[in-house]
């Protein structure tokens, strides 16, 4: 028999909603500031190396207006690099220098990670958002509208590429840092203060625009509004599957499930 999860200590007096506002805003600025420069560094990165590449293919050329036409575009590669390390730059500077989780937390979260139900959660959870969104997009298909993820171009591309690396890039590693982002450093700030709902609607109007930027693809309004809303679902069950279960690892669990059927389906398919 499994042993229980004993209780969180007694939470200290809840701080006021404007501080708690204050700080959420303060973590989504410094994400995207860190997303965005560590994006641009990785971007300048491949810039070099590729000025360097394309001038021995030109026999040392120093050319630039032949550089830049055999430069081209970063390739699918290089782009989902650069995702992982401006995200996991992101989630790691807030984690550790804003919301580092003591010794308690911890125990407290592998003995939640040890009880049989927390898989059962994580499993019925992964498969709901997987569920929920396939069951949306065919809702939205048949009004005529056909909604495209802004990666979907991205992730057909690695499928054929590079396979291994894909399944890497979203089983496993963008579940790990999304969820230490979104879930543990941005939702747990209001499950600690008190307010997991006030919480929970915010980090997942915050990951939903992670994932889709209004005006940034070539997605119809009404298209834009699914997408956006298939994902803020997808934040919301991953915040509740860690406010019920009080593991980090079960939504990482089950957004890395929702992500592998995802990609046997769609990827792979």
């Amino acid at each position: 028999m499994s042993e229980p999860v004993p209780p969180p200590p007694a939470a200290a007096p809840a701080p006021p909603t404007q501080r708690l506002l204050g700080g959420f805003a303060l973590d989504l600025l410094v994400a995207i500031t860190v997303v965005v420069g560590g994006t641009f560094a990785a971007m300048m990165v491949w810039g070099a190396w590729r000025v360097q590449a394309v001038m021995r293919e030109l026999g040392g050329s120093t050319d630039a207006v032949a550089i830049g036409q055999a430069l081209g575009e970063p390739g699918v590669l290089a782009q989902m690099l650069a995702a992982i390390l401006g995200m996991s730059a992101a989630a790691a500077l807030l984690y550790f220098w804003r919301r580092p989780a003591g010794t308690a937390e911890r125990q407290r979260s592998l003995q939640a990670a040890r009880q049989r139900g927390t898989w059962g959660w994580a499993l019925g959870a992964g498969v709901l958002v997987f569920a929920g969104s396939s069951l949306s997009g065919w809702l939205i298909s048949l009004g005529g509208a056909d909604p495209v993820p802004s990666n979907l171009a991205l992730v057909d591309e690695a499928a054929r590429r590079w396979p291994l690396f894909l399944v890497l890039f979203a089983v496993v590693l963008a579940p790990l840092y999304e969820e230490l982002l979104f879930r543990r450093v941005l939702f747990g700030r209001f499950l600690e203060a008190g307010r997991p709902w006030l919480g929970l609607v915010l980090s997942s109007v915050a990951f939903a625009l992670m994932h889709e930027v209004p005006g940034l693809s070539a997605n119809p309004p009404l298209a834009v509004v699914q997408l956006l809303a298939v994902y803020a679902f997808m934040g919301g069950v991953f915040a509740w599957l860690y406010w019920r279960t009080g593991t980090l690892w079960a939504p990482i669990a089950a957004h890395a499930l929702n992500n592998a059927l995802a990609l046997l389906v769609h990827g792979f398919g």
